[in-house]
């Protein structure tokens, strides 16, 4: 039994080497660059142990995008706690208010998380991928980091709204804006993207003056 275990956490510990050296290589190079080969020199393993781990790149790039997911999840809820805790400790804000400066922190986190991890995000929405998107056979973290929208963005669909949909529009408009920005279709400069940001956000918690 202690054999098998060790066994399996050596298995654990070189899938997870192989997930950070994709991540590190298509960070640093892209995702053209990052090639079983590559990978298998990198890691200091042959190809044959790669194998066994993915089947392939698009293997690879799932697992990148698995991990991906799970970090955004964790980078948007304690965006949203922070802010939450901060106007209940301030106690200037309420209701709307403090729903308006939790949905403003997880939009401005997902930008963050976008800007900073490129590669990251590539393959979590630009590669193909066959991970199952919005259904029940969804992996928990893609579950995860859409619940965490959710809890920001469904609150404002109203009382005939549907929070879900609400969410995926808002995801969708907030994913454009930083697909836009990163692939610089849009005006280059300082707080051009958080004024973008924070309008969006106004206008989806119906805070701006008509």
């Amino acid at each position: 039994m202690a054999i098998q275990q060790r066994r399996e956490r050596e298995r654990a510990q070189r899938h997870q080497l192989i997930v950070q050296a994709a991540r590190e290589l298509a960070e640093a190079e892209g995702w053209g660059a990052v090639t079983t080969r590559r990978l298998a020199e990198r890691i200091e393993y042959s190809q044959p142990v790669l194998y066994s781990h993915f089947a392939g790149k698009g293997a690879i790039v799932n697992a990148v995008a698995l991990e991906g997911f799970a970090e955004l999840a964790e980078a948007t809820r304690l965006a949203r706690t922070k802010a939450t805790q901060a106007t209940q400790l301030a106690r200037t804000t309420a209701g709307e208010g403090a729903q308006h400066a939790a949905l403003l922190a997880v939009a401005r986190a997902y930008a963050s998380f976008a800007r900073a991890n490129p590669a990251l995000y590539d393959a979590m929405f630009t590669l193909a991928t066959d991970l199952s998107f919005g259904s029940m056979d969804s992996p928990q973290p893609l579950k995860d980091a859409f619940v965490e929208l959710l809890a920001v963005f469904g609150p404002l669909a109203g009382t005939d709204g549907d929070p879900e949909t609400f969410t995926e529009v808002g995801w969708s408009a907030l994913h454009g804006l930083v697909t836009l920005d990163r692939d610089g279709r849009l005006r280059d400069g300082d707080g051009y993207q958080d004024q973008r940001i924070a309008l969006l956000i106004a206008r989806l918690a119906g805070e701006v003056s008509k």
